[in-house]
């Protein structure tokens, strides 16, 4: 049986297959449109699952959308209705929106399936719609290896729940408690996102990214003014700060009052205030999630807890969930924002509406490392290099495992494009740009060098499973870079007392251990663990950079530069490649040096990526 899972129509638009309940494939429709978030209908992404299956749209056997649009339909009326005449202009904007494509949304989708698979098929009697936060709940549990977990999911808002628990056992999934909208621990801390300057929806992970050079000298008022916390860790914002219920911002002129001023404007200079903001909006996340989680344990006796939705790739407040030691596993979806809602859907069609027994298998989780998009063959590359114009040379792969290693020694950065694409927001060695973390420099370089993104931003370590708990703080598996843990003390630097004293950005050009460039400046590293059955390349490569240099992990930074998606292409690839400082790429068992490049290509690429 054959379940096609949707997200949509919000941000992050993705499709899953499923086949008898194994996921078959999954992928982000911006990956092959080039619009970062795209949520449009995911035209490219179900063709992708299709061929990947070798199926064709008459062997679906269910159609899954993600969530209910009527009753999100139904949240903002009463949200309006509640707020009014308060929330009339935001009211005005969205109404036509709703009525010409939400409200109608199950029609529009059979319109959707019957232009992009099969206009002869009867999509309404395939055509199924699980609920938001259920999505997100049947995405972290299913594919754990728990038989038995509470499931606790964290996001801005579905159709009305914000936060919910559910309770996984076997086969069977339910919603036990839910928070519901305007109150949401997502949204507050988007509410300082947009106050610091960043984007919503996107720009959270650089408010945690910023949060290490801050104190969170503001922690105490936000939880006095701006949110009641329970002693089981649920809470309530109080509306008269925000916006987002009723009006086109996030927060408003009391808010500003409140904390010394109007938000930063996008790409002007980061003070320190921001600092201090984002350190205290990301210390009342984790103590929130600490609450919810002893709650959580205490009341159900439950020693495994999964995780989903966009709270959940916060991966410094789940570092310190893991640490406290209130459950004995915590395990997290991978995709755990929108685009994952694809994969819950499908998957809860399969066990919940179809009623399937569910079998844990021997493997750590049934993510298949989470690589589960596009693979290209060797021909498919070439023909793809050929047309780029690209200068290459095919390797064996001990050949192409060698160079590469002597690349990185080198303090080269490197494009790395291997196997199946990853599903979610962050490369796992299959889309990724791998560096040397040994290097001083290298963290400085790769953000204005090549990512053109902000030099606070930090990055993150792949390093041999084996070999984690040498290098890191952290004795449990961490396969999709979602758990931040300190750099072991005898691998970092002693500070002078004059780098100690350093405050904020003056932080940032202080080597802090072995391998700085993955270093942040509060000892922390987001870790990847990887292993020899789900990446067996990457980790050969780590291997051979272990037996080069001592050090078992590589800087591994998602291959894409700011405002742009992870390349999904070999195309993508070359273009990133040419129009970066990105010194080496290698594509399947292709090696391609930037200095053998055509010099006029090479201006064309960087001049496309100033326009854009």
């Amino acid at each position: 049986m054959y379940i096609l899972g949707i997200s949509a129509f919000y941000h992050d638009s993705a499709a899953c297959l499923l086949n008898d309940g194994e996921i078959i494939a999954a992928a982000q429709e911006e990956r092959f449109t080039r619009k970062k978030h795209d949520s449009r209908f995911p035209h490219h992404a179900i063709q992708y699952c299709l061929k990947e299956a070798g199926i064709t749209a008459s062997q679906i056997d269910n159609v899954v959308f993600y969530e209910k649009p009527f009753v999100k339909f139904e949240r903002l009326l009463e949200t309006y209705l509640a707020f009014a005449p308060k929330g009339f202009a935001s009211f005005a904007k969205a109404m036509p929106l709703w009525i010409k494509d939400k409200l109608f949304q199950k029609s529009a989708l059979i319109k959707e399936f019957r232009l992009t698979l099969d206009k002869n098929i009867n999509w309404q009697e395939r055509l199924l719609f699980s609920e938001h936060h259920l999505s997100h709940a049947a995405s972290a549990f299913y594919p754990s290896p728990f038989m038995t977990a509470a499931v606790l999911t964290l996001d801005g808002v579905g159709e009305w729940t914000t936060t919910s628990l559910a309770i996984g056992k076997g086969s069977n999934l339910k919603v036990v408690k839910e928070i519901h909208f305007p109150h949401s621990l997502g949204l507050l801390y988007s509410a300082f996102t947009y106050y610091t300057g960043f984007k919503v929806n996107s720009g959270e992970y650089k408010v945690m990214g910023l949060a290490p050079y801050g104190e969170p000298r503001y922690a105490d008022l936000i939880c006095e003014k701006l949110i009641t916390i329970a002693n089981d860790g649920s809470f309530q914002l109080d509306m008269s700060y925000f916006s987002y219920a009723t009006g086109l911002t996030m927060t408003n002129k009391k808010f500003n009052a409140l904390f010394g001023g109007p938000p930063r404007a996008s790409e002007t200079k980061i003070t320190q205030r921001e600092m201090d903001l984002a350190a205290s909006v990301q210390k009342v996340t984790e103590d929130i999630l600490i609450q919810l989680g002893k709650n959580i344990a205490k009341e159900n006796g439950i020693k495994n807890l999964c995780l989903a939705g966009g709270v959940a790739l916060n991966c410094v407040a789940n570092g310190i969930l893991l640490r406290e030691k209130i459950f004995d596993n915590i395990w997290i979806q991978p995709a755990a924002g929108d685009a994952g809602g694809a994969l819950g859907a499908a998957l809860s069609t399969w066990y919940l509406h179809h009623n399937k027994k569910r079998i844990i298998s021997s493997e750590r989780d049934s993510m298949k490392g989470s690589y589960l998009g596009p693979e290209y063959s060797d021909s498919e590359i070439k023909a793809e290099l050929e047309t780029c114009g690209a200068v290459y040379k095919k390797l064996t792969k001990d050949e192409l495992i060698a160079e590469t290693v002597a690349a990185l020694v080198d303090e080269k950065a490197v494009g790395w494009m291997q196997g199946r694409m990853e599903f979610g927001p962050r490369a796992l060695g299959g889309r990724s740009i791998i560096a040397d973390p040994r290097s001083s420099v290298m963290q400085k370089q790769l953000n204005l060098k090549v990512k053109y993104r902000e030099s606070f931003r930090p990055f993150a370590p792949s390093v041999l499973h084996e070999d984690t708990n040498e290098w890191f703080e952290h004795d449990k598996d961490s396969p999709y870079m979602l758990f931040v843990a300190e750099v072991q003390k005898n691998k970092r630097r002693v500070m002078t007392a004059e780098e100690d004293s350093l405050f904020g950005i003056d932080k940032l050009n202080v080597a802090r251990s072995l391998v700085p460039a993955i270093t942040h400046v509060d000892y922390s590293a987001r870790i990847q663990t990887v292993h020899s059955d789900t990446n067996p390349l990457y980790h050969a490569v780590i291997s051979k950079f272990k037996e080069k240099t001592g050090c078992p992990l590589v800087v591994n930074t998602s291959f894409n530069v700011r405002g742009e998606p992870i390349i999904c292409s070999p195309t993508d690839a070359f273009k990133c490649f040419m129009g970066t400082e990105l010194d080496v790429l290698t594509i399947g068992n292709y090696l391609l040096l930037k200095e053998e490049q055509n010099t006029a290509l090479k201006k064309n690429y960087e001049k496309s990526y100033e326009l854009d």
